[in-house]
């Protein structure tokens, strides 16, 4: 793999995975809204060029005179806060920007196409969740990842071209949108401000963004076409534990509010990857912990706040 493509480049997840490509020297087309308050971020590098373009306009983006790559990632979703998750009508038009991008991907020569899907594919299941675990998705922002893969995966075998599908855990670190339970509780932290929570009881698995951006770089790589991926850690424990090493990590002595907000009528209480076929495919493995990659990113939010 020589040469990539990455929409939503200023996504967490975006960013992460043009970090690892800089370091494997690898060239990238890195596709962003020309509005995106975000811009700033996509690293400064002779193996990043910038293409500005909504997904609204890739469909007609003449890409003649852009070049030729390998492989294209798929990371721009739009309407992603947790209200616009439940609501139909903005989630949809999601569906046709993901085969808008399978058409581009084509225009740009790639041979693959990968694409970010969301453990919320899967609905509420118990246990260790993977590629064959059955799909139950109950809020429209599932419905709609899942109806994406789907079709790109039928779309890029009429093109000819090879496709894989991910499904994405709790990713969190550099470049993590605000509205994340991570997030919000830095922010209240380093204000000195009690953060408020569920009970907490729920098993999660987080997975720090350099290692999710290793994980997308080596399924482009090496992965199987036409497979799914679950990318996560592995690993889960009660969110709680992560909720005390995060405050721990920014002062021991300060208030939680576990317990002062009660949970969602469709709240989720597992999620724990199963990451052996990725592993045995592509020979991932995490290298980053919770308490390292937590405090990378509080080091980071820190920096980024006194820059504003």
């Amino acid at each position: 793999m020589k040469s990539v493509v990455v929409d939503g480049a200023t996504s967490m997840l975006g960013l992460a995975l043009i970090n690892e490509c800089i370091a494997n020297r690898i060239k990238v087309l890195a596709i962003a809204r020309k509005d995106s308050r975000r811009l700033a971020r996509i690293p400064k590098s002779e193996y990043v060029e910038v293409l500005l373009c909504s997904q609204e306009h890739a469909a007609g983006l003449d890409a003649s005179a852009l070049g030729k790559y390998e492989v294209y990632y798929h990371f721009a979703w739009g309407n992603v806060l947790a209200e616009q998750r439940r609501n139909i009508e903005l989630q949809l038009p999601n569906i046709g920007y993901t085969l808008d991008a399978v058409a581009l991907a084509q225009r740009l020569g790639c041979r693959r196409f990968v694409g970010a899907g969301s453990q919320a594919e899967y609905g509420r299941v118990s246990g260790r969740i993977g590629p064959d675990t059955p799909v139950n998705p109950e809020v429209a922002y599932g419905v709609a990842k899942y109806a994406a893969g789907k079709m790109a995966m039928i779309r890029c075998g009429q093109l000819d071209m090879e496709c894989i599908w991910t499904r994405t855990f709790s990713v969190y670190g550099i470049g993590d949108n605000m509205t994340t339970l991570v997030m919000y509780a830095i922010d209240r932290l380093l204000k000195g401000e009690k953060p408020s929570f569920t009970k907490a009881q729920q098993r999660w698995d987080y997975l720090y963004s350099r290692d999710a951006g290793k994980a997308f770089f080596l399924i482009g790589e090496k992965g199987k076409a036409g497979k799914v991926y679950c990318i996560g850690s592995g690993e889960s424990r009660p969110l709680y534990e992560y909720i005390y090493e995060l405050r721990d990590a920014i002062d021991p002595n300060l208030p939680l509010g576990i317990g002062e907000i009660p949970y969602g009528p469709l709240q989720v209480m597992n999620l724990q990857a199963d990451i052996r076929e990725l592993g045995k495919d592509t020979g991932f493995a995490p290298v980053y912990s919770f308490e390292k990659g937590i405090r990378e990113t509080i080091e980071w939010y820190r920096e980024s706040r006194g820059r504003q």
